[in-house]
C-alpha cells in the first residue's frame, strides 16, 4: 500500500516516441524525481534512450506502431505493458497521448491504478475532418466515455478548450485536470537580442497539414511576390506515421523557393532563435504548443492562428497576433504588420517572456503536476 504522505512511490511515464518524452515532459518528470518518485519511461527506444537513462530514470523498451490502427500491433503493445505493470508495479501511471492512453487503459484493465491520461490537443482524431477521421470519432465515442470516467482515471488537458470538449464527450468533470502546458525551461532559454539581419521567422514543428505549415508557406509567396525579402526558417521533419504529414517530394521542393530555408530537426532551441525575430504557428489545433512557449522564454513575438491552444499563448495584440486558421492572405497581413514594426514586435516580446515565466515555465508546471499526483494516490489509495 503506498502512503500518500510520502514521495516514496514509482511513477511510470507511458509514451510512444522517447525523443518525445524528452522533449515534452521531461520537466514533470524531473519534478517528480526531485520530489522522491521514482520514475520509469515505458516507450519505443530510439536515440533518446541513453539521455533518459543519464536522467536516472529506469527505462523499459516497448513495441509501439503509432499512428497504424493494426490490432496485431496493438496486441504487442498491450502485451509489453501489461508486463511492465507487473514487474513494476507503479503507484502512479502517466500515459501520453491519445492512442498511448486507450492501449494503456486496456492493458490495465484488472490491475486498478492511479492514472494520468494526457490527451493534449487531442490528437488526429480531433483535428482532421477527412471522412476517415470523423467515423472514427463516432466509433470511438463510446469507448473514450468508458475508459476515461473508469475509477482513478483522470484526463489531463492544457486549455480550456480541450477541457470543454471532453466534457461534451460525456467525460465527468471529476475525472479532468487542467494543467497549461509541459513546462519550459525559462532558466535555460534567456532573451535574446533581435539579429540585425532582414527579418526572419521561424516555424518549429512537425511538418503536418495540421500544423499549418503549407499555410504558412502560403502566405511566404505571397509576401515574396510583393517585394519582401522576408525569410523563412523551417525547423521540423514530416511524420510518416501522422496521416496529415506532407510529402517529402513536397518538402524538397519548397527548398528550391527563394527564402525559405530547411533546417531539419533541430536540438539547438536558442541557437535557432539567436537567427530569427518572429515565431508563427498556423495549427488548427493545439493542447499548448511548446514550440510558442520556446519562443516566448527566448523573447520573440508571435504569431498564431486563432484556436484552441496557441490562444493560451498568443495574447492578441499583447504577446503577438492571431489571425483566422488556415488563412494565408490573413497571416502574411500579420507577418507584413509585425516586421515592419520592431518596437510593437519587441513588445509583444517582452510581454511574451514575462507570460512564460510566471504561468508556463517548468518549475510552475512541476508543482502542479506534483500536486495531482498526490492528490490522484490520496483520492485511490483504496483501490482494490
Amino acid at each position: 500500500m503506498i502512503d500518500p504522505r510520502t514521495n516514496s512511490a514509482r511513477l511510470l511515464f507511458v509514451v510512444s516516441e522517447d525523443w518525445y518524452f524528452i522533449s515534452h515532459r521531461l520537466p514533470m518528470a524531473r519534478a517528480a524525481r526531485d520530489a522522491g518518485f521514482e520514475i520509469h519511461v515505458a516507450t519505443r527506444v530510439g536515440n533518446a534512450g541513453a539521455a533518459i537513462e543519464a536522467e536516472g530514470f529506469i527505462l523499459h523498451p516497448i513495441p509501439f506502431a503509432r499512428g497504424r490502427l493494426s490490432p496485431l500491433a496493438s496486441l504487442a503493445t498491450i502485451r509489453a505493458l501489461r508486463g511492465i505493470y507487473a514487474r513494476v508495479q507503479p503507484a502512479v501511471v502517466h500515459h501520453v497521448a491519445l492512442q498511448t492512453s486507450v492501449l494503456g487503459l486496456v492493458a490495465s484493465f484488472d490491475r486498478p491504478v492511479p492514472t494520468v491520461c494526457a490527451l493534449t490537443g487531442l490528437g488526429y482524431l480531433f483535428t482532421s475532418s477527412s471522412v476517415r477521421a470523423r467515423f472514427a470519432k463516432v466509433a470511438a465515442r463510446p469507448a473514450l466515455r468508458l475508459l476515461l470516467n473508469r475509477r482513478g482515471v483522470t484526463s489531463l488537458v492544457q486549455n480550456g478548450d480541450d477541457y470543454a470538449a471532453l466534457t461534451a464527450l460525456g467525460v465527468n468533470p471529476s475525472h479532468i485536470a487542467l494543467i497549461r502546458g509541459s513546462g519550459v525551461d525559462v532558466n535555460r532559454l534567456v532573451p535574446l537580442p533581435e539579429p540585425p539581419d532582414a527579418v526572419t521567422i521561424a516555424f518549429v514543428g512537425r511538418l503536418l497539414e495540421d500544423k499549418g505549415i503549407r499555410t504558412l508557406v502560403a502566405a511566404h509567396r505571397l509576401l515574396r511576390a510583393n517585394g519582401s525579402d522576408l525569410q523563412l526558417l523551417i525547423a521540423g521533419t514530416t511524420d510518416p506515421a501522422n496521416p496529415a504529414s506532407v510529402p517529402e517530394k513536397e518538402v524538397a521542393a519548397w527548398s528550391k523557393e527563394p527564402g525559405i530555408i530547411l533546417l531539419g530537426h533541430v536540438d539547438d532551441i536558442s541557437g535557432l532563435w539567436q537567427r530569427a525575430h518572429l515565431a508563427v504557428l498556423p495549427s488548427r489545433r493545439e493542447g499548448l504548443p511548446l514550440s510558442l512557449l520556446e519562443a516566448a522564454a527566448c523573447q520573440r513575438g508571435m504569431i498564431a492562428s486563432d484556436v484552441p491552444g496557441c490562444r493560451e499563448i498568443v495574447i492578441h495584440e499583447k504577446t503577438g497576433l492571431l489571425f483566422p486558421v488556415d488563412d494565408a492572405p490573413a497571416l502574411a497581413k500579420a507577418i507584413a504588420k509585425l516586421a515592419a514594426a520592431p518596437d510593437l514586435r519587441r513588445r509583444y516580446a517582452a510581454a511574451a517572456r514575462t507570460l512564460a515565466v510566471e504561468n508556463f515555465s517548468a518549475d510552475v508546471i512541476g508543482r502542479n503536476m506534483l500536486d495531482l499526483y498526490r492528490k490522484m494516490l490520496s483520492d485511490c489509495v483504496d483501490l482494490p
